[in-house]
């Protein structure tokens, strides 16, 4: 509530659509307007507007201004001018509607690496504010010949209309709209109004651990398709920076291995900033292209829960920092992992010791190769992943950052009963043993075909043994988007993931960074078997004959 103190209309443009649409072509932001207005005394302390030059693709026409890091550090300075706190609680920012912020200025200074002041997570949406406003005037009972109450604005005309308002007049359209928002911010505070609406901008993805039992809102909740598959959760929530995901509201989807497929489920506050996040389908993360699409509360649940006690238990331990670590050796300790962080440059502690550490394991007792860990806090994050494919006992470690949806998902597959599953691969062509003369590809476009997996691996590709190229498949013919390379020799295969992996695939206009890992045999005949694969979703594979001639 702002009662007293400093509210500050802000109007933003970028080089693409306005309006509605405004930030949903991910175009940069070009212009910016402030009116900084004393609540108190109703009056103007001073205004500035801002060209602002592109650092990305600045055209020959965009090439004024300052760069935005700059833009607003001349505001912040401007602000102080005035002998206004801009840092505190009793100074916010008023915007027409939600896009200015959320889907400009903050994912643009997310991509960008750039932090924004503090106040710039904390507004008033004008539309908000009249409409609760004038409402209340239109129902008083005590109110002479009130107007009806008004109808939810589609632009500021709307609200002048509404309030008897003249548009300004003038050559700069751009400086006249932030006059019209300062014009309907003057008439609500005189007619004896506050703006009691405050929005604010989480910047900081809040974990929580989700039950069965959880009511889910549906109109919430997205998937997001063509991510990373090394995307954590946070990655992800960067990737809508501006709007609000719910506590523990980000779940990877994992394939029937247990492996992430570069989808996730994503759970917003509310139904406003999922309708938000649905117009960032096709912006891009780094060069991929990302889909946003609607999903349902039963989709996020049966990704989202499903935990076990132990996991639970193990959870409920708190951390900031989760790793997910692959090929661990079978007979490994919780004290070898402990030692594991603490080799190296930078060494890291294990929070909780050795009850911060949890192997995965089959119904049977038998390892699976996977663990665990938790770490205090998110300086430590980067000291862990350091020890990506170093080794612990004969095994190169692959390490993720990771999430409490997926430990909840990768315990429940691992304690599955894997009854009645049965070969689905010729044994004779998968071959088998812990030479690591195998690669694995990830991440591969759903339209691949062996030619582009030769095109590919370019001059690695004459190092492929006969019939070496196995595509999965799930079970109902639709591609995973992995395939497994038989090589002829370790040497041969730990060269093509040296220098293939995170390298582009292109598929026609499409381009696509594919994880390229050293493998072995045994860790591809228990994928194409179906040895990890519920038996209601059981994998296929094609394989073909590709040595080069």
């Amino acid at each position: 509530m702002i009662s007293g103190g400093w509210v500050c209309a802000l109007h933003v443009r970028t080089a693409g659509q306005g309006g509605a649409a405004l930030g949903s072509d991910e175009e940069e932001t070009v212009y910016l307007a402030y009116v900084v207005i004393d609540v108190v005394t109703n009056q103007v302390l001073g205004e500035r507007e801002y060209t602002v030059r592109p650092t990305i693709k600045p055209s020959e026409e965009l090439q004024t201004g300052q760069p935005l890091d700059v833009v607003v550090q001349q505001f912040d300075e401007f602000v102080r001018s005035l002998q206004v706190d801009p840092h505190s609680p009793l100074f916010r920012l008023v915007t027409d509607g939600q896009p200015p912020l959320r889907q400009c200025l903050h994912p643009e200074a997310c991509s960008k690496n750039l932090d924004l002041p503090s106040y710039y997570a904390r507004f008033h949406d004008l539309r908000k504010e009249y409409v609760r406003a004038y409402t209340l005037r239109a129902i008083n009972p005590n109110a002479k010949r009130a107007p009806p109450p008004p109808d939810h604005p589609t632009c500021l005309l709307d609200m002048q209309n509404y309030l008897d308002i003249t548009p300004h007049a003038g050559d700069n359209l751009y400086a006249a709209q932030v006059k019209d928002m300062t014009s309907i911010i003057l008439r609500i505070i005189a007619d004896g109004f506050r703006l009691e609406l405050p929005e604010t901008i989480d910047l900081v993805l809040e974990t929580g651990i989700c039950s069965k039992d959880d009511e889910i809102d549906g109109n919430c909740i997205v998937r997001v398709r063509g991510i990373p598959c090394q995307s954590s959760d946070i990655d992800i929530a960067k990737f809508f920076r501006g709007l609000n995901v719910a506590k523990g509201g980000v779940a990877l989807c994992l394939t029937p291995q247990g492996r992430r497929n570069g989808e996730a489920l994503v759970r917003f506050v509310s139904q406003e900033h999922r309708d938000l996040a649905l117009k960032r389908h096709k912006h891009h993360d780094g060069p991929r292209t990302v889909e946003v699409c609607r999903a349902s509360g039963d989709d996020f649940l049966r990704v989202a829960s499903g935990a076990t006690c132990e996991a639970v238990a193990f959870l409920s331990r708190g951390a900031q920092v989760i790793v997910h670590m692959r090929e661990v050796p079978y007979d490994a300790t919780s004290q070898q992992v402990l030692d594991f962080f603490l080799t190296g440059d930078n060494p890291v502690n294990v929070r909780h010791g050795a009850e911060g550490v949890m192997f995965m394991r089959r119904p049977d007792g038998r390892a699976t190769g996977d663990a665990f860990v938790l770490f205090a806090k998110e300086e430590d994050a980067p000291k862990a992943m350091s020890r990506h494919r170093k080794r612990l006992g004969d095994r190169y470690i692959q390490l993720f950052r990771s999430t409490i949806a997926e430990v909840q998902q990768v315990v429940s597959r691992s304690l599955e009963t894997r009854k009645n599953r049965l070969p689905v691969v010729p044994q004779h062509i998968i071959t088998s043993g812990t030479a690591k003369d195998c690669v694995r590809l990830r991440g591969l476009p759903f339209e691949a075909q062996v030619e582009n997996i030769l095109t590919f691996l370019d001059e690695f590709a004459q190092n492929i043994v006969t019939q070496g190229v196995h595509i999965v498949y799930y079970a109902q013919g639709h591609p995973s988007g992995e395939a497994f390379i038989q090589m002829d020799s370790e040497s041969s295969a730990f060269q093509c993931a040296q220098n293939k992996h995170n390298q582009f695939m292109r598929f026609g206009k499409k381009q696509r960074s594919i994880e390229v890992l050293q493998c072995s045999g045994d860790d591809m005949g228990l994928v194409l078997t179906g040895g990890v694969t519920p038996a209601t979703s059981p994998v296929h594979c094609r394989t073909r004959d590709c040595v080069l001639s």
